[in-house]
């Protein structure tokens, strides 16, 4: 990977940690994004913090600028910002729980990829990796609204991937089951963590992708379910 610019949104998150390690150990350029990100997130001379906000296509068209400016391209957008609200059933969703899920999980994607798609499509190869949920195929009851937004990421990006592939491009998302992170042990305290997924293991998956032998894969949804599968 070494010289190919990428851009992790989330970088400092519970996933996003081990995905910007995982580039910068394959040599790569990393620029992480996130609202209160810090340069002191990585002490590694490859690492440039971008503080951002991704929720309104001007805000995602300022990153991208200052991406291009700081560095002249974008190679690969690894996206791995998500969140999570559940607890009640489609007729009891109000309208700011369902709204706010597909603002986290779905609008931002939208406005980043459109954004960033004039960058990556020059590059000649780009490539894009998006981080949905197994319960974007999977769903169950109690998630409507976070597995509505998760399948409609899916959709969004393998759209991506049919709509870009004349210029090298390739699109994936992966769908992960319950992921070993802080956050997810500090709300189900109770929990098997034996059988969640590993972010590690999904950051390498990601950049996987993003190299020269994950050249054949796309427009694919990737289960990745752990030992709960």
């Amino acid at each position: 990977m070494k010289g190919k610019v990428v851009l992790v949104t989330g970088a400092n998150g519970g996933l996003g940690v081990h995905v910007t390690h995982a580039f910068l150990d394959s040599g790569a350029t990393v620029v992480g994004a996130s609202r209160n990100i810090q340069q002191s997130a990585f002490d590694d001379p490859n690492f440039t913090a971008m503080p951002a906000e991704i929720s309104t296509r001007e805000n995602a068209m300022v990153l991208a600028d200052q991406v291009i400016a700081r560095f002249g391209k974008i190679d690969v957008l690894a996206h791995t910002i998500g969140g999570f609200a559940g607890g009640q059933s489609i007729a009891e969703t109000d309208d700011a729980t369902f709204h706010q899920m597909f603002d986290i999980n779905l609008n931002s994607a939208f406005y980043l990829l459109r954004a960033a798609l004039p960058a990556l499509r020059e590059s000649g190869n780009g490539r894009i990796i998006a981080i949905g949920s197994r319960a974007a195929v999977d769903p169950g009851p109690g998630v409507g609204a976070y597995s509505a937004s998760k399948a409609a990421l899916v959709s969004l990006i393998r759209t991506v991937a049919a709509e870009n592939k004349d210029a090298g491009i390739t699109a994936n998302v992966i769908l992960p089951g319950t992921m070993d992170t802080p956050t997810n042990r500090k709300v189900m305290r109770d929990a098997d963590v034996s059988k969640w997924v590993k972010p590690a293991s999904v950051a390498s998956l990601v950049v996987w992708l993003a190299s020269d032998a994950g050249a054949d894969t796309n427009g694919a949804a990737i289960p990745v379910y752990g030992k709960d599968a």
